[in-house]
Order: structure tokens, then C-alpha cells, then sequence
């Protein structure tokens, strides 16, 4: 019989930290003390597990100035939700649950859905560990605890304001362009006066908004701030009264908890205040203005299509006009329509646009679990390749928060007057553009890149559908806006959608 010796091994296994944790912190407010107390949040959790045998900090989520009482509002919190149903998280550290939701029904909705994802939360203030839960009864304590909390201090705060407000004493959070604050008194910069007065001009003289922006932006060098207008930019402009030296207070107000920012058409008081500071424009072109712009809204509402500006040509790319011919619509590209040599696609009857789209629609109906779930499953699979914990992204976090402490050291300097206000310009711009340029760089390790929003966006799409019921036999206006982002013209036969989630599919044209 043969002998057997048994050779032990001489080289043991490292133990792999197998539990990939993740932080949470959160301050509800932009003041000095806040971040610093954000600083510290930060920095306690990039040494929270170095010494741990079993558990891993992959990253820290944090959100800084931003409002707890809606979570979609916490950017931070939202991307760390989105890795956690990616499955790059095992267990969630937070300070407390006002730091993790301040209203009821989003933290017992998000810790559900962590518990079905196999995903732990500690909760270190409450000592509450839903690994060790047996049911939810203490989450919905303090959760209401939590909401309780922030619609006092909301409240207060609401109460505060709206008596400023009465008293005339109320001071702008800051300036709008065109001016600066100065001892609580906003004072006319002069250079950006300027583009105001071209603005009212320009609108009055018969410009369109989109026409103000392409000048506006083609002249940007020669502006003194260089900032990149857009049609969002030029229409605040045109429609704030504090160009005319007068205030109106209380434009917009919040609503009951959950809190929501909506436009105050009624809600509740406002306050127009006269002579508030120095005019840039006449109340009269500022009336006038506003005239222009109601009536101009009318006639875009009169003549809203939901294929316009949507339809391009697939022969010399340009976009589609509608046209009506003896009561019948029809879409004709414009190149076309100048002459039949720069393009050889003809006018299309409005209505096979329509049946192209409940085509479509109706196929990815029947068959987007066969299309849909196996591309979702494939990106799922190329992310978590691509990510597996990066390293670089608690060492960027880390920079930022050095970078923004810096920042706050300054401010501090400045207010004690050891520091002047050119020399604190000049730094703080400095470290300013290398957090921008640390946080574009995050981005790109991150859910926020180009392919987890093509991720994001195919999600949503198999949502949509799971919601849906039937075929239909009728063009869906919501639909369409929902899901259509254009429609290129191939041939007199044959249209492609491009599709949210950067899918292409064509269409027959019968």
C-alpha cells in the first residue's frame, strides 16, 4: 500500500474584505458652519473601516445644501440609491435618519427596497440596524420623528421670511444679473446693464427669444463675464421686474409636506414693493414687454404640434415645416420645398406619422422583454466591469473636500479682514476650477456618464411598458413626447425613430 504525505501549504490566503460598504452624510444648509460640519462628516467616514477585517468603504454619497424633506432633490443620495440596484453595495452607514429622509414614507419606501436588495442600513445616532430589524415599527418612529423635526424648523423659517416680507425688510439671497449686492442694496453694474437694455431693445424691435440668444452668444467674448446664454437665461430677463427698479416678493411658495416649490398664482400673499433700488429699464418698456410676450405664447399654443421641430430629412439632414393644403397637414422638408433639386424627399401626409408611431409603438408593446430586458442586462454587466469599487473615487472625494475646506479657510480670513477682496477673488476662482474639474472627473467613474444615463433611460422604458395595459389604436400624445426624441425621414417609404435610451427603429411609411 503506497504512502501519503500531506503537504501543508506555505502560502495563506489573504482574508478579502467581502462586505462593500458605503456612507451617507448629509448637511440642509449652505451656511459656513454647516460645511464645516459637512468637512467632518466626510472625513469620518474615509477612516469609519480602515481597520475592519470583514467590511469595505467603497464610497461616500454627500449631499451639501440641499433639502432633506425630498429625495429628489439629493443628487448624491440618488446615485447612491442607482448603485445600489446595480449591486455594487452591501451595507449603508448613515449619521442618523434625519440625515438619511426626513419625511416618513421615502425612508420606510427606501429601506424596503434596500431589505429586498439584500441591502443593510445602520443608523448610528439611533443605534438601529435594519440587518437586525424584525419589522419596521422603530424606522416609522423615528422617521416621523424626523419629518416632525423639519416641518417645525420649516415653518419657522417660513414664518421669518413672510414678516420680513411684510416689514419691507426682507433682503435678496443675491443679485440677478446685471446687478451686485452692496450693504444689502443691489447697485447697477453698468457692463451688464448694457446687455439688459439689449435684450428689452432687441425683444421690442420684433427679436425672438432664440434669435437674442444666438447673438447674444455669438458676441460673448466681447462680454465682460463670458457666460453661455440659453432661451431659459434670455425669458427670466424679459420677465423680472426688478429691471424696473420695483420688487415683487413671494413669486413662488411651498407647499404642504411633503415641501414643494411651486409658483404662487394665488396660493397664498405676495408683496410688491416700489423703488426698491436703481432702474435699468422703464416700467413702460417692461409693460409692453410682458404684452408681447402673452400674445406671442398665444400663438405658439394655437399652433402646437407634437411633431414639431422633431422631424428631420435623412437626405440632407434638414428639419421638417408643417404645411396645410385644402384642410389636409403635411410635413415637407424645407430644402425641398425651396426647390426639388436640393432635395428629392417630398411632402408627407401628417397622419403616416402618426400610424408609424402607434406601429411602433404597438411592437415594442408585444416585444420589449425580448429587446429591452437582455440590452438592460448587458449594460448591467459592462458597468459592473467597468466600476469594481475604483479606488479613484474615494481619493477624488477626498481632494474636493480639501479643496473645499480651503475655500471655507478663506472666507474665514476674509471676514476677520486678514484678507482683502481681490486676493480672496483670486484664490478662491482658483480653487474653485480644480473642484470643477475634480467633479467632471468624478462624473465620468460615476452613474452620471453618458452610458449610465443610456442605462437609466432603457430602465424607464421597460417600466413604461410593464405599466401598460393594451395596444392602442389611436396616436398617444403623451406617449410620443415620452418616448420619441426625432424622427429622420430615410425615403418617401420608410422613417426611423430615435428612441430615449439612443435606440434607432424604422418604420414603414403606408
Amino acid at each position: 500500500m503506497p504512502t501519503v504525505t500531506v503537504i501543508q501549504p506555505t502560502i495563506t490566503e489573504e482574508k478579502s474584505k467581502m462586505i462593500r460598504c458605503a456612507a451617507y452624510c448629509r448637511v440642509s444648509s449652505d451656511s459656513e458652519d454647516q460645511i464645516n460640519s459637512f468637512m467632518a462628516q466626510l472625513k469620518y467616514y474615509e477612516n469609519f473601516l480602515a481597520d475592519s477585517e470583514t467590511e469595505m468603504l467603497i464610497n461616500v454619497y454627500a449631499d451639501e445644501g440641499v433639502t432633506g424633506t425630498r429625495e429628489d432633490k439629493r443628487e448624491d443620495f440618488q446615485r447612491m440609491m442607482s448603485d445600489c440596484r446595480k449591486g455594487k453595495i452591501d451595507r449603508i452607514y448613515t449619521k442618523s435618519i434625519s440625515r438619511f429622509a426626513r419625511n416618513t414614507k421615502d425612508c420606510l419606501k427606501n429601506i424596503r427596497e434596500l431589505k429586498s436588495l439584500g441591502i443593510t442600513v445602520f443608523f448610528e445616532k439611533e443605534n438601529i440596524d435594519t440587518a437586525n430589524m424584525p419589522d419596521e415599527m422603530m424606522i416609522t418612529i423615528m422617521g416621523g420623528l424626523a419629518q416632525e423635526e423639519s416641518t417645525s424648523i420649516s415653518q419657522n423659517m417660513r414664518w421669518s421670511i413672510q414678516k420680513r416680507m411684510q416689514n419691507g425688510e426682507y433682503v435678496l439671497p443675491h443679485a440677478p444679473y446685471g446687478y451686485r449686492m452692496e450693504d444689502k442694496q443691489l447697485v447697477i453694474v453698468e457692463e451688464e446693464a448694457k446687455v439688459i437694455r439689449l435684450i428689452y431693445n432687441h425683444y421690442l424691435n420684433g427679436w425672438g427669444m432664440k434669435k437674442i440668444v444666438n447673438l447674444l452668444n455669438q458676441q460673448t467674448d466681447k462680454m465682460i463675464n463670458k457666460k453661455k446664454w440659453s432661451y431659459v437665461a434670455v425669458r427670466y430677463i424679459l420677465m423680472n421686474e426688478k429691471y424696473t427698479g420695483n420688487t415683487l416678493w413671494h413669486k413662488t411658495c411651498t407647499t404642504a409636506f411633503p415641501y414643494k416649490a411651486v409658483v404662487n398664482n394665488g396660493y397664498e400673499e405676495k408683496y410688491y414693493v416700489e423703488n426698491t433700488h436703481e432702474a435699468i429699464i422703464s416700467q413702460e418698456q417692461f409693460d409692453k414687454v410682458q404684452q408681447l410676450i402673452l400674445s406671442r405664447t398665444f400663438e405658439v399654443k394655437k399652433c402646437h404640434c407634437p411633431l414639431s421641430q422633431k422631424i428631420y430629412c435623412g437626405e440632407c439632414g434638414t428639419m421638417f415645416r408643417i404645411k396645410h393644403i385644402n384642410g389636409n397637414t403635411y410635413w415637407e422638408c424645407r430644402n425641398h420645398n425651396m426647390s426639388a433639386k436640393n432635395c428629392s424627399i417630398k411632402q408627407i401626409p401628417e397622419q403616416k406619422f402618426y400610424k408609424a408611431f402607434i406601429s411602433l409603438r404597438n411592437k415594442l408593446f408585444y416585444n420589449y422583454k425580448h429587446i429591452l430586458l437582455p440590452l438592460q442586462t448587458v449594460l448591467q454587466d459592462l458597468k459592473l466591469r467597468r466600476f469594481s469599487g475604483n479606488s479613484n473615487v474615494m481619493e477624488i472625494h477626498k481632494e474636493i473636500a480639501k479643496l473645499k475646506e480651503q475655500t471655507h479657510v478663506l472666507a474665514r480670513l476674509k471676514t476677520k479682514r486678514f484678507l482683502d477682496n481681490a486676493k480672496y477673488l483670486e484664490q478662491t476662482s482658483e480653487l474653485n476650477a480644480k473642484v470643477n474639474k475634480l467633479q467632471s472627473e468624478l462624473k465620468k467613474i460615476t452613474h452620471l456618464d453618458d452610458e449610465d444615463e443610456t442605462l437609466d433611460q432603457i430602465e424607464m422604458l421597460i417600466d413604461y411598458f410593464e405599466k401598460q395595459c393594451d395596444p392602442i389604436s389611436e396616436f398617444d400624445e403623451s406617449a410620443f413626447e415620452f418616448l420619441i426624441e426625432k424622427i429622420v425621414v430615410i425615403s418617401q417609404n420608410e422613417m426611423e425613430f430615435h428612441i430615449i435610451g439612443d435606440l434607432k427603429l424604422t418604420e414603414k411609411i403606408c
